[in-house]
């Protein structure tokens, strides 16, 4: 961390501006997964107990035009109030002279939620007079919601114009760690895991982690355009013809760098991707000209977890299949399981969000790994060397 973060600064009675991710999944004003909101409560707890005014605030969804009922934050700050045992106000906006009039009469260690930023089309076009208004009710900035970090928005970047100091928050602090030291000070060995149905939407990451990782083990459908630089015929499996090369030059690189890159030894086939029709294994080699990859075989998800099982640092990013079809997720469970059992024998390991995430989830093996990341774009970006937007704009200092 070279950034400020939340107990770097004073806060006792001010008036502190909290960007959280609490972007839910809300069907008939019932909240579906309440994990961003749980998140959350290790900052706000700490402001509460610090007897900040805390104003929270946060997006959710992607209104279409102005206020949208369906997508309103209302439901999440009776979740808040419930998980935090504490009154959480409510502001029907989350700029104008309600919002000022309600954030003027908090109490320290209060707690407000404002409506959903994107409300307002200004957010996302990080207009300066909206970021203006938005941070007029606040003294102070604390960023914890690193799953918008990438993006250069009114409440992520413009507010910290008009606010000063502007801090890390806890679960942005936690994020920046772990995922700075695996690129920076990994444990060793440090392997990757990577998936996904696209080479082209994980080339950068590939090229960012290949001269860091001693290991880079593949999956996904991303597989069959490596097999397809190999040289080997894959069915009717997803390839991206155009990006044949670049996957050989992956290879190539590997190679140079003494880099173990490994691809799947076995692969399930089916003849279609709606899972009907369960599919077999067969060997990467030998995959009929009728057939799709559909997910990795068990000879890959075991001799993945053989050598993630001597890891010092293993970060995974992405599904080894077509993991929302029930019959075809068992090489990503199994990856998922092998990281759980890296974690036990004292590595670090550290998951990127989104389908990886889920595996571990329907196993209830979320605190069985050393960290899951909250934010999917954010990570991504930062695998790739990309600066954070939300990060480069809060206060230099920190330890």
């Amino acid at each position: 961390m070279t950034k400020l973060g939340l107990r770097d600064i004073e806060v006792a009675g001010r008036r502190v501006l909290v960007r959280v991710d609490f972007n839910v999944p809300i069907h008939g004003g019932r909240i579906g997964d309440d994990t961003r909101i749980r998140a959350s409560l290790p900052t706000l707890r700490y402001l509460i107990e610090h007897r900040a005014r805390s104003i929270v605030c946060s997006h959710l969804g992607r209104p279409k035009k102005g206020a949208d009922p369906e997508l309103s934050l209302r439901p999440v700050a009776d979740r808040l109030a419930e998980l935090l045992g504490v009154q959480v106000g409510f502001a029907p906006d989350c700029v104008g002279r309600e919002a000022e009039g309600l954030a003027e009469k908090l109490q320290p260690g209060g707690v407000l939620l404002l409506e959903n930023l994107r409300f307002h089309p200004e957010e996302e076009k990080n207009d300066p007079d909206f970021a203006r208004k938005l941070a007029s009710i606040a003294e102070l900035y604390v960023n914890d919601a690193f799953g918008s970090a990438h993006r250069a928005h009114a409440s992520t970047e413009g507010v910290t114009h008009f606010l000063s100091p502007c801090a890390a928050g806890f679960l942005m602090e936690k994020e920046l760690s772990f995922l700075g030291n695996a690129l920076q000070s990994p444990r060793r060995p440090f392997i990757a895991v990577l998936g996904g149905v696209k080479i082209s939407g994980k080339i950068d990451v590939i090229q960012s982690l290949l001269p860091k990782v001693d290991a880079l083990l593949i999956g996904g459908a991303m597989t069959f355009t490596f097999l397809r630089a190999r040289g080997l015929t894959t069915g009717r499996s997803l390839v991206e013809e155009d990006r044949i090369p670049v996957a050989a030059g992956v290879l190539d690189e590997a190679k140079r760098h003494h880099l173990d890159l490994r691809l799947p030894l076995d692969s399930r086939v089916s003849s279609g991707t709606d899972g009907s029709d369960p599919g077999v294994i067969v060997p990467v080699d030998s995959i009929p000209a009728d057939r799709i990859g559909v997910d990795i075989g068990p000879a890959t998800v075991d001799s993945y977890a053989a050598l993630l099982k001597s890891a010092g640092t293993v970060l995974w990013n992405g599904p080894m299949g077509i993991f929302e079809v029930a019959a075809f997720a068992e090489g990503t469970r199994g990856i998922a399981r092998a990281l759980a059992d890296a974690t036990q024998h004292g590595a670090v390991t550290i998951v990127g969000g989104g389908d990886s995430a889920a595996a571990l989830a329907q196993l209830g093996l979320q605190e069985a790994v050393s960290h899951v990341s909250t934010g999917g774009g954010a990570s991504i970006e930062f695998l790739e060397g990309r600066i954070l937007p939300g990060v480069a704009a809060l206060t230099d200092g920190g330890g």
